[in-house]
């Protein structure tokens, strides 16, 4: 009976769509950095060099990391748009993390020179907008999914800010693993609005075959 009047008795559905963008951040990021480090030369590693670095002017082929990075930033809006299920400030910063992202992609740096102002500002909003929303988008509603509860959302933006930490202190000190830091925050970030969404469809499967009280 609870589960049925939450959300002053029914539910807010995530749209069938919503899981195609979700799906795509992830896929876009890590199929974009791959197939983009492919492409450079033989010097360029994955562990040490910066997802930035693929898509700097002077980087071969950058178009494939910089349509990645638009592409993912669109997913992340999308996603932020479907969530319904998930409390509107962390939506919206969802959508904030996906529209930085896309500027990430707009200010590339060069090869070799490091980033810009506008590009390190908009890297630095996209990692902390996307580390903070599973704590913003948390729900206190009795039928929320699993994954928007408050003590899962706390713990996705944690394990996220630790990630978050260890790639600043890489790339503060001149680390060797600047890029491996990298792509596990960034990838941690992408999976995390995928298994949001795939809770929800879940927990609607299991709404939908509850009968209202009468």
């Amino acid at each position: 009976m609870a589960d049925w009047w939450a959300y002053g008795g029914r539910v807010r559905r995530v749209p069938w769509w919503g899981v195609l963008p979700a799906a795509g951040a992830p896929v876009l990021l890590v199929g974009g950095w791959t197939v983009a480090a492919a492409l450079q030369p033989g010097s360029f590693s994955q562990v040490a060099d910066t997802i930035s670095a693929l898509a700097a002017y002077g980087a071969a082929d950058r178009w494939v990391m910089t349509a990645a990075l638009f592409g993912t930033g669109a997913c992340y809006v999308l996603t932020g748009l479907a969530l319904r299920r998930a409390a509107m400030p962390g939506r919206l910063v969802l959508m904030a993390g996906g529209v930085a992202t896309a500027l990430v992609a707009a200010n590339p740096e060069t090869a070799g020179q490091g980033g810009t102002v506008p590009h390190t500002l908009a890297a630095a909003a996209g990692f902390i907008a996307l580390t903070a929303w599973p704590l913003l988008g948390r729900k206190q509603e009795p039928a929320a999914p699993a994954l928007l509860r408050p003590a899962a959302c706390a713990g996705a933006s944690m394990v996220l800010f630790a990630l978050l930490v260890w790639f600043g202190v890489e790339l503060s000190t001149g680390g060797g693993l600047i890029g491996l830091a990298e792509r596990m925050l960034a990838g941690a970030q992408a999976l995390w609005p995928l298994a949001v969404i795939l809770a929800c469809y879940r927990s609607q499967h299991r709404l939908g075959g509850a009968t209202p009280p009468g």
